[in-house]
Protein backbone atom coordinates (compact mmCIF):
# COMPACT_ATOMS: atom_id res chain seq x y z
CA UNK A 1 0.00 0.00 0.00
CA UNK A 2 3.02 2.52 1.10
CA UNK A 3 4.48 1.67 -2.55
CA UNK A 4 1.03 2.36 -4.10
CA UNK A 5 0.74 5.94 -2.74
CA UNK A 6 5.03 6.75 -3.43
CA UNK A 7 4.00 5.48 -7.11
CA UNK A 8 1.01 7.81 -7.42
CA UNK A 9 2.88 11.09 -5.99
CA UNK A 10 5.72 10.50 -8.04
CA UNK A 11 3.63 10.18 -11.12
CA UNK A 12 1.49 13.02 -10.47
CA UNK A 13 4.41 15.32 -9.73
CA UNK A 14 6.29 14.00 -13.26
CA UNK A 15 2.53 15.32 -15.26
CA UNK A 16 2.70 18.47 -13.34
CA UNK A 17 6.07 18.91 -14.28
CA UNK A 18 6.13 18.32 -18.17
CA UNK A 19 2.54 19.95 -17.93
CA UNK A 20 4.36 23.21 -16.56
CA UNK A 21 7.44 23.62 -18.96
CA UNK A 22 5.02 22.97 -22.08
CA UNK A 23 3.04 26.19 -21.36
CA UNK A 24 3.25 28.77 -24.75
CA UNK A 25 3.13 32.11 -23.45
CA UNK A 26 5.69 34.05 -21.86
CA UNK A 27 5.85 36.67 -19.71
CA UNK A 28 5.93 40.34 -21.24
CA UNK A 29 8.88 42.52 -20.59
CA UNK A 30 9.14 45.05 -17.53
CA UNK A 31 9.12 48.43 -18.10
CA UNK A 32 12.27 49.97 -16.80
CA UNK A 33 12.15 53.43 -14.40
CA UNK A 34 12.38 56.57 -16.39
CA UNK A 35 15.23 57.36 -14.36
CA UNK A 36 17.56 54.42 -15.31
CA UNK A 37 16.69 55.43 -19.44
CA UNK A 38 17.69 58.87 -19.99
CA UNK A 39 21.10 57.68 -21.56
CA UNK A 40 20.06 54.60 -22.85
CA UNK A 41 18.04 54.20 -26.26
CA UNK A 42 15.51 50.79 -25.68
CA UNK A 43 14.52 49.05 -28.88
CA UNK A 44 11.17 47.24 -28.58
CA UNK A 45 10.42 44.09 -30.72
CA UNK A 46 6.48 44.34 -31.05
CA UNK A 47 4.54 43.31 -34.09
CA UNK A 48 2.40 46.50 -34.10
CA UNK A 49 5.69 48.39 -34.09
CA UNK A 50 6.27 51.15 -37.21
CA UNK A 51 8.97 50.04 -39.66
CA UNK A 52 11.23 52.27 -41.64
CA UNK A 53 10.69 52.54 -45.00
CA UNK A 54 14.47 52.48 -46.80
CA UNK A 55 14.68 53.69 -49.98
CA UNK A 56 17.17 52.78 -52.77
CA UNK A 57 19.39 55.10 -53.91
CA UNK A 58 18.78 55.99 -57.53
CA UNK A 59 21.53 54.50 -59.83
CA UNK A 60 23.58 56.67 -61.73
CA UNK A 61 23.63 56.17 -65.53
CA UNK A 62 27.11 55.44 -66.65
CA UNK A 63 27.66 56.64 -70.52
CA UNK A 64 28.82 54.35 -73.25
CA UNK A 65 31.10 56.75 -74.53
CA UNK A 66 32.57 59.92 -73.23
CA UNK A 67 34.34 62.72 -74.86
CA UNK A 68 38.01 63.69 -73.39
CA UNK A 69 40.57 65.96 -73.73
CA UNK A 70 44.15 63.84 -74.12
CA UNK A 71 45.90 65.65 -71.39
CA UNK A 72 43.55 64.53 -68.57
CA UNK A 73 43.94 60.96 -69.41
CA UNK A 74 46.36 58.78 -68.48
CA UNK A 75 49.19 56.28 -70.49
CA UNK A 76 48.96 52.77 -70.11
CA UNK A 77 52.22 50.47 -70.32
CA UNK A 78 51.15 49.91 -73.85
CA UNK A 79 50.45 53.13 -75.01
CA UNK A 80 46.68 53.08 -74.98
CA UNK A 81 44.90 56.20 -73.06
CA UNK A 82 42.80 55.45 -70.57
CA UNK A 83 40.43 57.51 -68.59
CA UNK A 84 38.67 56.80 -65.10
CA UNK A 85 35.18 57.69 -63.92
CA UNK A 86 33.56 56.55 -60.81
CA UNK A 87 35.33 53.40 -61.26
CA UNK A 88 34.76 52.61 -64.88
CA UNK A 89 37.55 52.17 -67.17
CA UNK A 90 37.20 54.24 -70.88
CA UNK A 91 39.29 53.36 -73.22
CA UNK A 92 40.39 55.72 -76.33
CA UNK A 93 39.50 54.57 -80.27
CA UNK A 94 42.26 55.56 -82.71
CA UNK A 95 39.59 56.03 -85.20
CA UNK A 96 37.42 59.09 -84.04
CA UNK A 97 39.49 59.91 -80.63
CA UNK A 98 36.52 59.06 -77.78
CA UNK A 99 36.84 57.10 -75.19
CA UNK A 100 34.47 53.91 -75.33
CA UNK A 101 33.60 52.32 -71.64
CA UNK A 102 35.80 48.83 -71.71
CA UNK A 103 33.96 45.75 -73.01
CA UNK A 104 35.41 42.42 -74.38
CA UNK A 105 34.95 43.29 -77.80
CA UNK A 106 37.70 45.74 -77.56
CA UNK A 107 40.32 42.80 -77.63
CA UNK A 108 39.72 42.02 -81.41
CA UNK A 109 39.20 45.34 -82.41
CA UNK A 110 41.68 47.23 -84.36
CA UNK A 111 40.52 50.71 -82.75
CA UNK A 112 41.64 49.70 -79.73
CA UNK A 113 44.76 47.79 -79.94
CA UNK A 114 48.44 49.39 -78.79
Amino acid sequence: MMARTYLWIIFFSGICMLSGCSKKNHPARTAQPAENNTSIDVKRNDSLATKAVVKKKEKVPIPKVITVNDSAARKSVDGRYYYDVMGHRYWRNKKDGRYYLFNKSMYTDDAFKP
